[in-house]
Parts: structure tokens; sequence; C-alpha cells
């Protein structure tokens, strides 16, 4: 969702900058078919239509057979087609964008590990993209909703924030500069709420200091710097519309299809 396009849990572990990105720009094979006349609106919707139809049952990913991952890649290629050649636009980029999908591991990691453990709780996976008015590039947030259970509230008890910037290469191919790590948005659920303050007695000056604290609670780190070298990644915006992103990770990263979501608070 790095998203954009690899997962915001592959920002955790980047590969490190290419050496020359000039010469690394290449279109994943499937992605670029220049050569095919695009289909006209109401076939590009039904196109879209069966391309969500064959994501519905995966739990975004997780669960696949072989044969779901091949219907998948075959309804993804025929979005793909159309209007391959243009450029992408960054007005319309713009926004927040929530994962329906991803072949990626570094992302299916995250819900293997929900799905193992059964305190912790994956929530919405979203893409926000700050470029409006942009011609080059802008600014990418990865927001991972994500909780732990009777700690903070369900599903979206906090958010794990990766930020990077992005550069336009070409057409549809991006290069994001990874900046920062950060949780926040820490939303204790009302078990914990009662311990450090319980409703039948008064609440002290260091309760209520407790909970603020909590409640504002954010933890950041950087991930470039002098000694950390320069972490980025190369990514292929293979579609766009008002409603539909997709995007594949060069290099074998997988593949991640979004849909429009209302902005994020």
């Amino acid at each position: 969702m790095e998203l954009a396009f690899r997962s915001p849990i592959n920002i955790l572990l980047p590969k490190a900058n290419p050496p020359s990105l000039a010469r690394r720009l290449p279109t994943p094979s499937r992605a670029a078919i220049s050569a095919v006349v695009s289909p006209p609106p109401k076939e590009l919707e039904s196109r879209k239509y069966s391309l969500l139809q064959a994501i519905q049952e995966t739990q975004r990913g997780l669960v696949t057979t072989p044969d779901q991952r091949s219907a998948i890649e075959e309804a993804l290629v025929l979005v793909e087609q159309y209007g391959a050649d243009s450029s992408i636009d960054l007005d319309k980029l713009d926004g927040t964008w929530r994962l329906n999908y991803t072949s990626a591991s570094d992302v299916l990691v995250l819900f293997e590990a929900a799905e193992r453990l059964p305190f912790l709780q994956v929530g919405q996976i979203f893409q926000k993209f700050e470029c409006k008015g942009s011609t080059n590039g802008g600014v990418v947030r990865n927001v991972v909703r994500w909780s732990i259970s009777n700690l903070l509230e369900e599903q979206e008890g906090a958010t794990l924030l990766v930020s990077a910037k992005f550069s336009v290469l070409s057409k549809r191919n991006i290069f994001l500069q990874f900046e920062e790590v950060a949780v926040q948005n820490i939303k204790i659920s009302e078990q914990l709420q009662a311990l450090i303050a319980p409703a039948i007695l008064p609440r002290t000056f260091l309760n209520l200091q407790i909970l603020q604290f909590l409640k504002t609670f954010r933890a950041q780190v950087p991930v470039n710097g002098p000694n950390r070298g320069s972490l980025g990644g190369l990514y292929y915006l293979s579609y766009l519309d008002r409603d539909m992103l997709l995007g594949r990770s060069i290099g074998g990263g997988g593949v991640f299809i979004f849909t429009r979501a209302q902005p994020l608070d």
C-alpha cells in the first residue's frame, strides 16, 4: 500500500537505494500492454467489477489458492490495459486509498501474525497521497490501523504511520524516499481506562495525566540520515481513476489493489 507500492510494513525493512534510477525503470511485463486498445467505459467498469469480485473472499490476499491468484492476475491485467500509455494524474492520485488486496509477502506477514496471535488485530490499511497541484511528486503516508485485545480499542486502537516523499521518474514510475516511522493515535480500551482510573473512585491528577499522556502519545523514528544511507523504493502505478488505484512494486514485491476512501482524520 510499500504501499506506493511497497507495503507500509516493508518500509520498516527497506532495501537500499538503486545505484542508478535512470537505468532502472523497467515496467512489469504483464502491466505494460501498450499494443492493446483501451476498452470502452462500460467494458472498463465491468472489468473493475470482475477484479473486485475476484479478490472478495481472499481476506486482502491472506487466503488465496493458486487458481485464485491466477484469476486475480488475469483480471488485474485486463484493467491495467486501460490507459496504459498515459501519464499518471497527480491531482487524481491525491487523497486516501484503502488496501483491498495485495500479494506482497511483507504485508501478508502482518495478516498472518494477526491470525497466529489472538491478541493482535490488524484493521484497515490506507495509502494517503498529498500531491494535488504538483507535477513532479509529493508526500505519501502509509497508514496501518492495529490493536491489542483488551488494552486498546477494537481494530483501530493505534496507528502505524510511515511517511515518505515521492518523485515522478517517468509516465507511471515513482520513487519513494522514506523519512519516518511513527506510532500514534493510541486509543485505550474501556477496561484499561477503568484500571487506570476507576469510575467509582475520584480521579486524581496523576490518573488524568496518565490518560492524557496515552491519548497524545507519539513515538517516531527517522529512517533517513547521514548514518543511515538513503532508503527508498521504485514503483509502477499501473492504473488510476476516480475510485481505483493499482500498483506493482518493481523487483517482485507484489501487486496492490486500492479503492478510494474517505479522508482520514
